[in-house]
């Protein structure tokens, strides 16, 4: 599933605006980066090189037996582990300066033991740094997230491990709400055959297949009907501000 629509990849040309957005935060985060860094969900690995230029020491943990294979040629000097999380279980107290995390803790049941095992690995002062979907915006259930958060809920989440943290936003321009609203138009066209309402009535893992042909179909739709709009959305589109209710993602730092 690694090359899934819920792993936005660099290398499918329909999930161009996606792909910009999830890339847009490791340009954010690529300044900040040094010592020795870990990511917490890697993917594909399409940001590790904006982390792997400036970390001294890179290690990159995902669940997917396929990411080693993908990065390790190119990456060399990266550890590389496969492991489901929470716990970090290969990892010391104290160990790392730089945490990255991003579009992961929607994933994860156990979210409060997620964030205290960051807490717990990182050196006194690191700072960690997650990015995740604004609830808000969600406009079909995705079966692939455990929870989606809004600014409140994610507050009340973070309080409880980081006495210091910011939650900023990433948001998009007039060509993205463009491609957006065409989108939520184009959802809720596939939806209105729903007419019993099952996409949140039945287990998730049922939902996941139709989720990801549904999901497949409609970017490759979005991309006929516009290409110019979809192929035409680059980093510079998106920005990190406050939150607000354009916010797509949030951007939070947390330190410990």
């Amino acid at each position: 599933m690694l090359f899934s629509t819920e792993v936005t990849s660099s290398k499918i040309i329909s999930d161009n605006p996606l792909f910009q957005r999830t890339l847009k935060a490791y340009h954010l985060v690529a300044p900040h980066i040094y010592g020795n860094v870990l990511e917490i969900g890697c993917g594909e690995g399409y940001g590790v090189e904006l982390l792997y230029k400036n970390a001294s020491q890179l290690t990159l943990i995902d669940k997917s037996p396929y990411t080693a294979e993908i990065i390790k040629e190119k990456y060399p000097k990266a550890t590389i582990i496969q492991e489901k999380i929470p716990p970090l279980t290969t990892f010391a107290d104290n160990s790392f300066d730089v945490i990255v995390s991003f579009q992961v803790i929607e994933h994860i049941k156990e979210a409060a033991l997620y964030l205290e095992e960051i807490a717990r690995v990182l050196k006194p002062s690191g700072k960690a740094y997650i990015s995740t979907p604004n609830a808000l915006k969600t406009i079909a259930r995705n079966p692939w997230h455990y929870k989606e958060y809004t600014f409140e809920s994610l507050s009340d989440l973070f309080q409880n491990t980081f006495s210091t943290y910011t939650i900023q936003a990433i948001q998009g321009n007039e060509k993205t709400v463009a491609y957006y609203e065409q989108n939520k138009k184009s959802v809720a066209r596939f939806l209105r055959y729903d007419i019993f309402k099952l996409e949140h009535k039945i287990p998730s893992w049922l939902l996941q297949i139709p989720y990801e042909i549904a999901n497949r179909m409609n970017r490759k739709k979005l991309l006929n009907k516009n290409p110019e709009l979809v192929n035409s959305i680059t980093l510079e589109d998106y920005s990190l501000a406050e939150h607000s209710e354009a916010t797509l993602d949030f951007f939070c730092t947390l330190v410990k």
